[in-house]
C-alpha cells in the first residue's frame, strides 16, 4: 500500500482538471458534522470555484506553491 506522501506526489502530477475533479469527489465523501446552512455555504463556494476553473476565468496554482505562500506569510 502507497503512503499518503507517496499518493500525495503522484496525485499533484495529474493534471489541474483532473486534480480539480479529483478534489471534488473528496469533499464529497467527507462526512459533514455541521449546520446544514454552512454546510450549503461551503458546497455553493466549492462549486462556484470549480466552474471559475473549468471556464478558465480563474488559474489555479500547483498545491506546491500554494503552501509556500501561505508559508512565507506566516513567516515573522
Amino acid at each position: 500500500m502507497k503512503s499518503i506522501e507517496q499518493l500525495t506526489e503522484e496525485l499533484l502530477a495529474l493534471p489541474s482538471a483532473s486534480r480539480a475533479l479529483l478534489a471534488e469527489k473528496l469533499v464529497e465523501s467527507l462526512e459533514f458534522d455541521t449546520e446544514p446552512t454552512i454546510q450549503a455555504a461551503w458546497m455553493t463556494e466549492a462549486l462556484k470555484r470549480r466552474s471559475e476553473i473549468r471556464s478558465g476565468s480563474v488559474q489555479p496554482i500547483p498545491g506546491e506553491e500554494a503552501l509556500a505562500q501561505v508559508i512565507r506569510l506566516l513567516e515573522p
